[in-house]
């Protein structure tokens, strides 16, 4: 069912549709902070992946990149089950429940007494925090369309972005005032805040249509919801991007210290790249009310592309110094940042009583995507910048691939779109 067939349905019907009770400011900076445990949860342990290799017997630097990859694994599997459950049950009752989980993974990773129990506990993590984002999501289709839903992930991401400028510098803050379990603690009060503000503040937005209650079946739900060219097409194209993401998260601390030798610098130089995707957001929601999310995506897109070739072409010339690196780097993250609300927007789009099915496959996909890609490109390290670069060209160009093929050269940078307020 698209976003036309719902609002017939409801018009015929006399339901009302959900409605924002809380400020605008308030529900964009909650959910920006069910987006923001993720990446809290990842950038804040990433000064502490040597500390933790020494005091849990982990020789291989590269192994070490597990206890991120494995929390992102956990991240994909839970997708799957919230949105379904959702749709049935409500938004908020599924939400708690992920908080739950994610809190008793934090409290099994403070005491885990070796490195096995460690990435069990930060899958149990990313299981929890998984449904923080599916409803995040879902609840911004609930109540927004179009260009405004895109707005908001927009706002909701440049508020959520600034986690990943402070969090690495935080870790190692933490570190040097504890140990590499102070950064869990940190995790753990994060968790409870969240919980505490969602079942506070937060109201049920799941509006039941007629004929939804126990009508269609999971599997005919999933069906429908990967029935959608604009889905299928968008939700690969945000598995590649995320893999980018990954790739560069998953080496980052190699890159930086043993190539670059920035030493206690990495957290610094980590957070102001990662500070630009906070400024794509911020520009991405003004500029998507007036070029449309297509036009903004397309476009960034293929900037990304071309930093990527020129990122690969400089390493393969011996020509790569640091501050070249960070530059290439700061541009494709830019265009990251322009292309992952508005990607999410249009997979989301077509999808109306389905949201929670839908954000459920899609991070699902894009998450899962993007976790294998980020694994295979982290354990590609090879003392250069040259896997990582090689990935960057590789997910663009096969983001690139994906839109086409639902858009053809007639629909992209949105040509011959109708102008208006739900599409793009």
């Amino acid at each position: 069912m698209n976003i036309q067939d719902n609002d017939a349905v409801r018009a015929a019907s006399g339901v009302v549709p959900p409605r924002l009770t809380l400020p605008f400011v308030e529900f964009v900076a909650l959910i920006a902070s069910m987006m923001a445990l993720t990446a809290l949860s990842i950038d804040i342990m990433l000064p502490a992946l040597p500390q933790i290799g020494e005091a849990l017997g982990v020789t291989s630097e590269n192994e070490r990149q597990n206890v991120i990859i494995v929390y992102v694994l956990g991240f994909a599997a839970g997708q799957i089950v919230y949105g379904p459950l959702s749709d049935r049950w409500g938004r908020k009752p599924v939400l708690l429940i992920g908080f739950g989980l994610f809190i008793a993974g934090s409290l099994a990773a403070l005491v885990a007494p070796t490195f096995a129990t460690l990435l069990l506990a930060r899958a149990l993590q990313g299981i929890g925090a998984a449904s923080p984002r599916v409803m995040s999501i879902a609840i911004v289709r609930d109540l927004f369309t179009g260009r405004q839903m895109a707005r908001v992930m927009s706002l909701a991401m440049m508020v959520f972005i600034v986690i990943p400028v402070l969090a690495p510098a935080l870790g190692q803050l933490m570190m040097t005032a504890g140990n590499w379990r102070t950064p869990l603690d940190a995790l753990l009060v994060f968790g409870v805040l969240a919980a505490a503000w969602t079942a506070w503040r937060l109201p049920e937005t799941r509006v039941s249509l007629p004929g939804d209650e126990g009508g269609v079946s999971l599997l005919e739900s999933a069906k429908a919801v990967l029935s959608v060219p604009q889905t299928v097409g968008y939700m690969l194209g945000s598995g590649f991007m995320f893999g980018c993401l990954m790739g560069y998260i998953a080496s980052s601390q190699q890159v930086f210290v043993d190539i670059f030798n920035l030493g206690a610098l990495f957290p610094v130089v980590f957070g102001a790249i990662a500070s630009v995707m906070a400024l794509a957001s911020f520009a991405n929601a003004q500029l998507v009310g007036n070029l449309g999310m297509r036009f903004v995506s397309h476009a960034a897109l293929c900037g990304s592309t071309a930093s990527a070739f020129v990122l690969v072409a400089a390493t393969l010339a011996g020509a790569l110094p640091l501050w070249l690196f960070c530059v290439l780097v700061a541009v494709c993250f830019f265009c990251f940042g322009l292309v992952a609300p508005n990607f999410n927007a249009l997979a989301m789009e077509p999808q109306g009583s389905q949201a929670g099915m839908a954000s459920s496959i899609i991070g699902f996909y894009s998450t899962g995507a993007g976790a294998v890609i980020g694994g295979l490109v982290g354990h590609m390290f090879d003392g250069t910048v040259l896997p990582l670069a090689a990935g960057f060209l590789a997910c663009s160009a096969l983001a690139g691939l994906a839109v086409f093929a639902v858009e053809g050269r007639a629909g992209l940078f949105g040509r011959n779109r109708p102008n208006i307020a739900a599409a793009s």
